[in-house]
């Protein structure tokens, strides 16, 4: 079972040129298809005399989400192309989008490939690659008279609160690193009154 995955938390760009062609590869971190379709929308207003605006992500922890696009050049040259660049580095929640200038002259089929994956590369020689832990979620119900005990061992196990709320009942929604399930489950359930469900 996996326990961490590979990803990056800043945006990088980088540069290349080919036969007067310009290629410019923006990566950035992604949670979800909405905010790479934001990005794409910004780059196309920053960029809008750029002939292509290819790109591809990948999301989530199971790897079945991605998406590779082409934006009219050869089928398999771009879109695929970037994808094999996230993937080589085993890279999840990351876009990248690749603006192309032409200049010109067409590079052929081996020139885009060559073009893409070149600058797709780059932008991630330039950004930090992040191993971060794994997250099942859980909510957690109890009394509020609880709260200490379960804070303690929320804590202990490095919990990513994501939601908390206390009135008379507390309610608090947590990431627990993968690694650490197990432990957490025998201490969290030694606490008496506490409503423990995984969120699937």
């Amino acid at each position: 079972m996996k326990t961490f995955f590979y990803t990056i938390e800043q945006s990088a760009a980088a540069e290349f040129k080919d036969r007067g062609s310009r290629f410019i590869a923006f990566a950035f971190p992604v949670q979800d298809a909405a905010e790479v379709k934001l990005k794409l929308q910004e780059l196309k207003k920053e960029h809008p005399k750029a002939v292509h605006h290819c790109f591809a992500y990948r999301l989530g922890m199971d790897e079945n989400n991605f998406r590779s696009v082409d934006d009219g050049e050869p089928a398999g040259t771009a879109g695929k192309t970037i994808l094999g660049q996230i993937d080589s580095r085993h890279l999840t929640n990351v876009c990248i989008v690749v603006v192309r200038y032409f200049g010109g002259t067409l590079l052929g089929v081996p020139g885009l490939i060559n073009a893409y994956k070149t600058v797709a590369s780059l932008a991630l020689q330039v950004v930090p690659i992040l191993s971060k832990p794994i997250l099942k979620q859980f909510s957690l119900e109890f009394d509020y008279t609880k709260m200490n005990d379960v804070m303690q061992v929320l804590k202990k196990y490095n919990a990513d609160v994501t939601e908390q709320s206390n009135q008379l009942f507390c309610l608090v929604k947590t990431g627990i690193p993968a690694a650490n399930v197990t432990e957490f489950l025998y201490h969290m359930n030694n606490i008496r009154d506490v409503m423990l469900k995984e969120i699937i």
